[in-house]
This record gives C-alpha cells, sequence and structure tokens, in this order.
C-alpha cells in the first residue's frame, strides 16, 4: 500500500513539472488566426516596446497573426517611433503616408489601435534619463494623417480604440476636436496621476516642472509627502489630493458598469496605479463601460469643485453600432512592466497570481491580469468571429 502511494506521490510531481511544457504545446497546437491590427505608437523609447507591449501580448496569446503565418512582434509591426543604437532612431508614422495609402491601409486592417501619442523628448532620448522637466519634443502628438485613417476605417464601419493621451498633449487643438466630432467624445483638458510617494526628497522621480509650477502658484509651498493623485491641466493648472487629508483612498478605482460586467468580462471593482485622461461623452452615442473613482475627503472634493474636476468620470467608453465600433480607453493601459514569453503558454491564467503580488494594488502587472488582458482577449476574440472568413 505504501509503494502505491508512494507511486502515485511521484508521478503527481513529475507531472506537475511538466505542466509548463503542456501548456507550452497546447498554445503551439492551437491554430493561428489572420487579424490585421494597425498599431500606432509614438513613445517607444526602448526595444522592449513596454507601451504596446500588454497589447502583443494578447495577440501572441490567442495566436493571432499579421499576415496568415506570422506573430506579432511588438519590436517591428507598428507605426510610430523605432529606437536605434546610441542616439539613432528612425521614424515610420502614418505622417509619411499619402492619401490614397491611408485608404489602402484603411482597406487592409481590420481594426486600428492607438496605444500612445504622447511622444519622444529630447531629455528621455538624448539625455537617457527620466524626463523630470519639459524639453523639446522629437516625435509625437496625433496628426491630420491619423485622422484620416481613422475617418476612413470608420467609414469602412471597423474596429478602433484609442487610449489615454490619444489627443492630449502634444496633440494639436484642431485635431483633438476632429477627434471629438467623430467619436462623439470630450477631452475636459484634465489629466492625472497616482504618486505613491509625494515627498520631493525620497521621490526623485517627480517631475521637477510640477513642483516649480505649484510652488509657484502656491507662494513657495508644498505640504505633500504621502501617497496621493495629482490633477494637471492643459493651461497648467495643478490639483494635488493626497491621502487621508484628500482622500479616503489614495488610488483611483475603475468600476465597471452592467454592460461592462456583461460585454467586457471587467472585474466589479479594481484599482488603477497609473496616467488617465478626463473626458465626458455627452448624450448617449457611446455607452459607458466603466467610470473612473476618486475616493475624496470632504475637503478634497471641495477642491476638485473649485476646478470643475469630476469624481466620477468615464474610464471606458464603447460604440458598438452597424455603424462602426470604437473604444476609448481614459487610462495608460497598454503600458504594464510584463514578460511576453508568459503569453506561450495556454491556460496561463489559472496561474496569474503568480506574476504579482495580490496584496499590492499599486501594482500594473495585476492590473494586465485582472482587467486589461480579460478586456482585450472579449474584444478581440468578439471582433474576429464578426468578421467574413478570410
Amino acid at each position: 500500500m505504501k509503494m502505491r502511494r508512494s507511486k502515485k506521490i511521484l508521478i503527481f510531481f513529475a507531472a506537475l513539472l511538466l505542466l509548463p511544457v503542456w501548456m507550452w504545446l497546447a498554445w503551439l497546437l492551437t491554430p493561428k488566426r489572420h487579424l490585421v491590427v494597425a498599431i500606432v505608437d509614438k513613445t517607444v523609447l526602448t526595444p522592449n516596446a513596454q507601451e504596446h507591449i500588454s497589447l502583443d501580448w494578447v495577440l501572441k496569446h490567442e495566436k493571432f497573426t499579421r499576415n496568415g503565418t506570422d506573430l506579432y512582434q511588438p519590436q517591428h509591426d507598428y507605426f510610430g517611433f523605432f529606437p536605434g543604437k546610441d542616439d539613432h532612431f528612425k521614424v515610420k508614422g502614418l505622417e509619411q503616408f499619402s492619401a490614397e495609402k491611408l485608404k489602402t491601409l484603411s482597406e487592409d486592417a481590420d481594426l486600428v489601435y492607438f496605444t500612445d501619442t504622447y511622444g519622444i523628448y529630447a531629455n528621455e532620448w538624448y539625455m537617457k534619463r527620466a524626463q523630470t522637466e519639459r524639453s523639446q519634443l522629437l516625435y509625437g502628438g496625433m496628426t491630420e494623417q491619423d485622422i484620416c485613417l481613422l475617418a476612413d476605417m470608420q467609414a469602412r464601419h471597423k474596429l478602433m480604440i484609442a487610449e489615454f493621451n490619444s489627443i492630449g498633449s502634444p496633440t494639436p487643438t484642431p485635431v483633438r476636436r476632429r477627434f471629438e466630432e467623430l467619436f462623439g467624445m470630450h477631452w475636459s483638458g484634465w489629466t492625472g496621476r497616482y504618486f505613491a510617494d509625494l515627498d520631493t526628497v525620497t521621490n526623485k522621480e517627480l517631475p521637477r516642472w510640477l513642483i516649480r509650477d505649484y510652488e509657484a502658484r502656491h507662494a513657495g509651498a508644498w505640504p505633500f509627502s504621502k501617497q496621493g493623485i495629482v490633477f494637471v491641466s492643459s493651461d497648467d493648472r495643478i490639483v494635488i489630493l493626497q491621502d487621508s487629508s484628500g482622500l479616503t483612498d489614495p488610488l483611483p478605482s475603475i468600476e465597471a458598469s452592467p454592460s461592462g460586467l456583461k460585454t467586457l468580462d471587467l472585474p466589479s471593482t479594481i484599482h488603477y496605479p497609473f496616467w488617465f485622461d478626463i473626458i465626458d461623452s455627452p448624450g448617449s452615442r457611446n455607452p459607458v463601460n466603466a467610470y473612473f473613482v476618486i475616493h475624496a475627503t470632504a475637503a478634497g472634493k471641495a477642491e476638485l469643485d473649485k476646478s470643475g474636476i469630476p469624481e466620477r468620470f468615464p474610464a471606458i467608453l464603447g460604440h458598438s453600432g452597424p455603424d462602426y465600433r470604437f473604444y476609448y480607453l481614459s487610462g495608460d493601459f497598454c503600458d504594464n512592466p510584463i514578460e511576453l514569453e508568459t503569453s506561450y503558454f495556454n491556460g496561463i491564467g489559472l496561474f496569474q497570481r503568480l506574476f504579482y503580488d495580490g496584496a499590492d494594488p499599486a501594482q500594473r502587472t495585476g492590473f494586465f491580469w485582472c482587467f486589461y488582458r480579460p478586456m482585450m482577449t472579449r474584444i478581440l476574440n468578439d471582433y474576429y468571429r464578426s468578421l467574413p472568413k478570410k
């Protein structure tokens, strides 16, 4: 009896050790699917392309290919800024496309995804350091050519996705307004971000311009030393709420609406620890699939009210009609520090808690596994099933 039990235990542990191999083989044997995705990313500072790697993770895991054979490569398969060795770089953006070439792209592509148009600035590129001071723009911002592609895709009833900072600075105002007209939404001019440490002594990554501009408007005072949320407007106004005094919860939350729970596989609520913009969508053209919620104290709410900043605003707008499909994600959702290699294993989601600390809501890896991955998987698979077979 003891021999049989020992044998069963050995078989169990052998199977456990072989599990990653079986998961990889299952992924390898999954059929490929042809889906042409035009990815636009103008903020690729390093070759790992973190600003759109979350999208590439989902494309790889779901076995979507760009030409029926080849899987998407985050270093190559996009339009935008391409970093090279030393200080060299290339720009392969839609700005170089003629009107005819843009129409051809809108015919060939099944969907377009603007992951980031913030761009690359001189300090962070040439000095290879975090951009804590404003500097000259090398490349970035949404352009007229980008809008032309979106308009052509819309006319062809295709799927378009854009997220945080697609229409914020440095996008020119006329281009932003054209985008807002196309999709029936409006950017308030406010951008926000959670910071785990607002102490200027201990957190050297706090933007120097942020500190300088706030102190200039408040007689040299910077009364912050805890975690909190910073709001910055397009006209350089700054509002800062910190934990306890201004916030009951220092992290913004995203709360799913009934449609988000049903159609996008969103969790009912999750913390979000990175950049976001404050938008709205007048009328019923774009149902709200999720809302950002700022957990302000009474004093914090009074500060927000003085600047017209809402405590609750759309996090995901969605339009899914017979005319076209569109999602606007008002956070930097696609930028997460994840390992692309984990996409090669079927069933990896069952072990997602191995890749992040569930007790730390400020981890963006947790946001990827619990929010972005299921949402984008659902969007892409539903859309693929709706397309005519190629």
